[in-house]
């Protein structure tokens, strides 16, 4: 599972990063009551995308630091779960991060590392890291993780590609060093890529296609690529549907003759009805989100949640 849970703060102020508004005093008169009210609101997501069982794994992006992400996992009920964190603070002049927290009885994590996107033109210009996990999956296989929040478009689409496409590139620089030795690994890269599968970050970037046979050992594939032609999206942006939220999965995770794997179809957007509201400024429905603008909302996300399933072929 992985879900941009729109900016999930603690209410103290941190004087090196720039989250003065996410405090009581600040514009959005960001209070512990609030926190508390979107970690029970997180949790409840998580739950209910599990139904039974809780994900193995969820990445996060737009988290504020490793307090808030405990705030989840140790004072909700998931506690019972024992999920661990894998986190590090980023470099982001907005002091969001990724994280991914997974559970230890279905995932045991061997390495974790961070990588840091450096943008071409100006290799001073922060932004949030790539998360990287290696661990072994129900006691089966290796999986490899790969978390991501790709540069906005804040500044212009065509301005900010550039940090995009460089984010791409290290990404799949990345895999393409695993399969060096691991041809068949099985990776998933997950997270907000902040542009559309078929846009040059994710096509020529990182070089991920849909999720079509015949399947190559260096190929990566994009199981939310499909949702493009369906008009479907995890985000709605002036009245549009777009999906920048992405399982990116390859050929090793697409091989159901051994071991743990996926299906081509497998990609899913969680569109539950507490998840959305009317649209009021266009048609159908919209993410029941935080905030709207500076006004408090009260609701989960401006996002909706994906995630996938994994199989065993014992």
């Amino acid at each position: 599972m992985f879900y941009n849970v729109e900016n999930l703060f603690d209410p103290f102020n941190d004087s090196l990063t720039n989250d003065d508004e996410f405090t009581p005093q600040g514009s959005r008169y960001w209070t512990w009551r609030k926190m508390t009210d979107k970690v029970n609101n997180i949790y409840k997501v998580i739950t209910a995308v599990g139904e039974w069982e809780p994900p193995t794994m969820v990445g996060f992006c737009e988290i504020e630091n490793r307090f808030v992400i405990e705030r989840i996992t140790k004072h909700t009920p998931l506690s019972k779960f024992n999920y661990k964190i894998v986190h590090r603070d980023s470099p982001d002049f907005r002091g969001i991060d990724v994280a991914l927290i997974y559970r230890p009885d279905q995932f045991t994590v061997e390495e974790e590392r961070f990588f840091r996107v450096s943008y071409p033109d100006n290799p001073d210009r922060a932004t949030r890291d790539v998360l990287y996990a290696r661990g072994i999956i129900d006691g089966l296989d290796t999986l490899h993780v790969f978390v991501n929040h790709w540069p906005s478009k804040y500044g212009g689409a065509l301005a900010s590609e550039p940090g995009r496409i460089a984010a791409g590139k290290l990404v799949r620089q990345k895999v393409d060093s695993i399969k060096i030795f691991h041809p068949d690994a099985r990776i998933i890269v997950m997270g907000d890529f902040n542009d559309t599968p078929d846009s040059r970050p994710l096509v020529e970037g990182l070089v991920a296609s849909l999720p079509e046979k015949p399947f190559t050992a260096d190929g990566l594939y994009n199981l939310h690529y499909p949702y493009v032609a369906k008009g479907e999206g995890t985000l709605k942006f002036q009245g549009a549907w777009e999906i920048i939220d992405m399982m990116i999965v390859s050929k090793g995770l697409l091989n159901a003759k051994h071991g743990v794997y996926t299906t081509p179809d497998g990609g899913k957007i969680y569109e539950a009805d507490f998840l959305l509201e009317k649209d009021e400024r266009f048609v159908g429905v919209v993410p029941f989100r935080t905030y709207i603008g500076f006004k408090y909302h009260g609701g989960y996300s401006d996002h909706l949640p994906i995630y996938m399933d994994l199989f065993p072929n014992r």
